[in-house]
């Protein structure tokens, strides 16, 4: 008898395994395209907009939007933008609802694209470290701020706890604490923490001076790229990605900074292995177009308090969010000689619908023929440079690849704009609650 019930007992495992393992195997299709559906649906409503395309279930699957106000089915998974405002999307599978997203269409935005050659003056926050030098004092030779632990790429904050803004700040510390023979307290950022440490300046035998054997910065200079500016805020966004430090190779933590006007002499072209470069004059005495407040992975922005004109396309233009970029033919525009803004021929070789701010969302190939005869391809100092396509800014040339200068990287516009304070998505009298 127990026997018996033991083998039933068996049976009715083996049939509760089977039953599981066959729902599984007919779930997963729906948790894998339930995972693949956004939350958050976001088109504009304007009369180029391309359809927004879901992923769909299977031939018995839709999606719907329950008023049909703010978007309007094509089919059961392209949608065209009706009007600005807030829905939902609820989609079915079999007639039984399985997700819901919400649909969004904000106002339309449109922003001014760049294109101008722009010099660069960033101004640290504190000063930078960049290198370690041997002095030669009564005890032989010595880095006394290496000895204090201080780092290349630390960040100097505070002397004796008093901030310190630029390199000039920091002698007179270090002449009164050699001259009282006490330390030196610092404080430092080191990536996302601060450190606390002391130094003991040592009296140089060749110069007579105290030192602190350190190489350290205050500002960084460079060129670049002018991508857009919002003609409602005189927000901008230039470059397309961060500006690092040449020695330590980290992002600059700035203080404040500056853009003014560059003036392109010549260009270095590239070729195979390595990247040319746009070489340009300009002076950080000239009269600033713009300030500096932020320097991010996706560019430097601020707000510009000049007028600029690039002369091709002065009048505001829409922007297209990621998914809507297509592989084909674009636009760039930028600056070979003086300050003359050119558009030139390129193409969209690929493209990544982001959710989520990403660098590096799209590859670019260079196809002018003057351009390819002018620089090579992607050089540097053309970073920023605005991307168009179908009369839409769609985002900016970032990066070259070294083995293929004819071709790079381009960041969305939607990430830049982001950067920037423009927001993606304004509250309308017309939004309704999901």
């Amino acid at each position: 008898m127990r026997r018996v019930s033991w083998v039933k007992k068996h049976r009715k495992i083996r049939l509760l395994i089977g039953i599981l393992f066959l729902v599984t195997v007919f779930a997963l299709p729906f948790i894998s395209h339930n995972l693949s559906i956004s939350n958050q649906i976001v088109a504009f409503n304007d009369s180029s907009a391309t359809p927004v395309s879901i992923p769909a279930f299977g031939e018995d699957a839709s999606a719907a939007s329950p008023d049909n106000e703010t978007m309007q089915a094509i089919d059961s998974t392209d949608f065209y933008p009706r009007e600005t405002g807030k829905n939902e999307l609820m989609y079915q599978a079999a007639g039984l609802p399985k997700k819901k997203a919400e649909a969004s269409v904000p106002e339309d935005i449109k922003i001014v694209p760049g294109g101008q050659s722009i010099g660069v003056q960033l101004h640290t926050l504190g000063v930078l470290v960049v290198g370690h030098h041997q002095i030669e004092g009564e005890d032989g030779m010595i880095s006394p701020g290496e000895e204090a632990n201080i780092q290349v790429g630390d960040v100097i904050l505070k002397i004796n706890d008093k901030k310190v803004k630029e390199m000039e700040d920091v002698k007179p510390f270090v002449k009164e604490a050699g001259k009282k023979d006490k330390s030196l307290d610092i404080t430092l950022k080191r990536d996302e923490k601060t450190i606390e440490t002391t130094l003991d300046p040592i009296k140089s035998k060749d110069e007579g001076e105290y030192r602190i054997g350190l190489y350290i910065r205050d500002s960084a200079a460079g060129i670049g790229t002018m991508t857009f500016y919002d003609p409602e805020t005189k927000n901008y966004g230039a470059l397309g990605h961060v500006i690092s430090d040449m020695d330590t190779q980290k992002p600059i933590e700035i203080h404040d900074g500056s853009i003014v006007r560059s003036n392109v002499t010549s260009i270095e072209k590239g070729n195979h292995g390595n990247p040319g470069e746009k070489q340009a004059k300009f002076s950080v005495k000239d009269k600033k177009i713009g300030s500096i407040t932020k320097n991010s992975p996706f560019g430097i922005f601020g707000q510009l308090n000049k007028k600029i004109s690039n002369g091709k396309y002065d009048e505001p233009m829409p922007v297209a969010l990621s998914h809507e970029v297509k592989e084909g033919p674009a636009k760039i525009l930028t600056v070979l000689d003086g300050e003359e803004i050119e558009e030139f021929d390129v193409k969209v070789v690929s493209s990544v619908p982001q959710k989520v701010p990403a660098k590096k969302g799209m590859v670019i190939q260079i196809t002018d023929d003057k351009l390819l005869k002018e620089t090579g391809g992607i050089v540097q100092g053309m970073s920023g440079s605005p991307i168009i396509q179908d009369g839409k800014i769609i985002g900016a040339v970032t990066h070259v690849f070294v083995n293929d200068p004819t071709s790079g990287y381009g960041v969305h516009i939607e990430w830049m704009l982001q950067e920037a304070g423009i927001e993606m998505e304004k509250e309308t009298n017309q939004n309704k609650a999901s």
